[in-house]
């Protein structure tokens, strides 16, 4: 078949890749000038475990009044929100009271499990390092800090991940760069957790697809997609592009596209912020990744740097940053790893992106209900860490084959 594929962020070039690998003739059509350059830019870099990716499960911690309240709360209202942006918060926080929820969060375990193991195969099929470090530390201050997670670390378990409780001479001796004047009462260790960097992966993906004859189109933005006959506008354009099929792998530009067919998905833009910061002392920083629960900030090695993530923001804001997250950010790396990273290196990277999000913290990821129109999108705080396996998964969709994981909890009609 033909199929358009829009949006060229992990998720699309990841999707683009394995319909190609199936046959299919590909081609990618992308706003910006070049691949991975929004939600894929500078991701928290976390692959595994994908339920302890903050945000990653609706409503966790939710009962916290600390979540929407204070100076620095975690999730933050900016301008730009509106009666839209409060009435999806609520229904992100209904979602985790839903009697669905627990088997939501287990279907997105086992996708991540397989989306893992499949990013693992095409690292090691392309021989390419891209920065990996393995091992996550969930990192508690206090034994309280395990009720702010739950129920991710029974559903873990239950899923088959290596998730143990260890004290904090065990976690210091797993992370010797963590600060010894920090409390700590303890840790979660998991084993297969692992991070690694996505747009450079991203990148390696996209030559692999190109190699197998997947055109990329940038600087195309998709005004339209069709469903009779199927294929998609550009702007500036006349023509309909013809397509067998369309999968819309754009974020928030997909929920638009699709809105026009009748097809109302409630996904809304959360930002976040990542500091990236040329390494120090290896020593001093941190040999795999570590969480800190209480703030939802994310801190992991990728190769020379260490990249430290967090942050929650509904409304556009304008683009600007928020100086009170991003020196929570500092704080954490510095409070947890002193001495690890240059932070006054003119080589710091800050970066604020957009995580589009559905109230459940699921993908819509299959057929969207319109005749030859296909869904990859809405994968929130988990793109990096859902990509490939989603990819595979759709691609067996659509050729008419039973996915290797099961896909009725992301079904578009959900909501």
């Amino acid at each position: 078949m033909e199929i358009a594929i829009v949006g060229a962020g992990i998720v699309g070039i990841a999707t683009a890749y394995e319909l190609a690998c199936d046959g299919h003739q590909v081609t990618v059509y992308e706003q910006r000038s070049a691949a991975a350059e929004e939600a894929s830019f500078a991701s928290s870099g976390l692959i595994a475990p994908s339920l302890l990716i903050p945000w990653a499960a609706a409503g966790i911690g939710a009962h916290s009044s600390s979540l929407l309240w204070g100076r620095q709360p975690a999730f933050r209202m900016v301008r730009g929100a509106g009666r839209a942006e409060w009435a999806w918060l609520w229904r992100w926080r209904k979602a985790a009271r839903s009697p669905s929820s627990q088997s939501t969060l287990l279907a997105l375990e086992k996708l991540g499990r397989y989306s893992q193991s499949r990013t693992r195969a095409l690292a090691a099929l392309f021989e390419v390092d891209i920065e990996t470090s393995h091992g996550t530390l969930v990192l508690l201050r206090s034994k309280n800090d395990v009720k702010k997670l739950k129920p991710i670390p029974e559903l873990l378990r239950e899923a088959g991940s290596h998730l143990t409780e260890i004290d904090p001479e065990t976690a210091r001796l797993i992370e010797p760069g963590l600060s010894s004047d920090v409390p700590l009462t303890g840790a979660l260790h998991a084993t297969d957790g692992e991070a690694a960097n996505c747009r450079l992966f991203a990148q390696v993906l996209r030559y692999a697809a190109q190699e197998r004859n997947v055109k990329f189109v940038f600087n195309a933005h998709v005004q339209s997609i069709s469903a009779q006959p199927t294929g998609l506008q550009v702007k500036g354009e006349t023509e309909l592009r013809r397509a067998d099929a369309v999968v819309l792998c754009a974020g928030l530009a997909s929920a638009s596209l699709l809105r026009k067919h009748g097809v109302d998905l409630p996904m809304t833009a959360v930002h976040g912020y990542t500091i990236s910061a040329p390494l120090r002392e290896d020593l001093h920083a941190p040999q795999g990744s570590v969480i800190d629960p209480v703030h939802r900030i994310t801190i992991a090695r990728q190769g020379q740097r260490v990249r430290v993530s967090g942050g929650a923001e509904l409304g556009h804001g304008g683009g600007e940053h928020h100086g009170d997250t991003l020196q929570k950010l500092y704080s954490a790396l510095a409070g947890w790893f002193p001495g690890a990273a240059h932070l006054s290196s003119s080589q710091v990277q800050i970066w604020r992106g957009a995580r589009p999000t559905l109230p459940d913290g699921a993908p819509a990821l299959g057929p969207s209900g319109v005749p030859g129109l296909w869904l990859n999108a809405g994968h929130g705080a988990c793109g990096w860490a859902l990509a490939c396996g989603s990819a595979r998964a759709l691609a067996d969709r659509i050729g008419g084959h039973a996915p290797a994981v099961e896909l009725d909890a992301f079904s578009a009609n959900r909501f």
